[in-house]
């Protein structure tokens, strides 16, 4: 996946609340239209959502401009990238 392939789907990241044990698809290609996580869309374009499981329970960033370095949390790639 190059970062062409993907669409911003925000100029900052969205704050989400996980729960320990709980598994997530964190969105990678942006066109989902339920941000930050997949809701299928990627489909037909060779870019799969990434699936996580949290380790705890906590509030975290996960990125919506789909350039971070470290998916699927946000690295303030949002700030370089506008």
């Amino acid at each position: 996946m190059t970062h062409a392939d993907v669409h911003r789907a925000g100029n900052a990241p969205a704050r989400v609340d996980l729960i320990e044990g709980e598994t997530y698809c964190w969105c990678a290609c942006g066109r989902s239209a339920n941000q930050p996580f997949c809701d299928g869309s990627h489909q037909g374009t060779g870019l799969d959502p990434v699936v996580f499981i949290a380790r705890k329970s906590e509030t975290v960033l996960l990125c919506r401009c789909k350039q971070t370095g470290t998916p699927p949390l946000c690295d303030g790639s949002h700030n370089k990238s506008q």
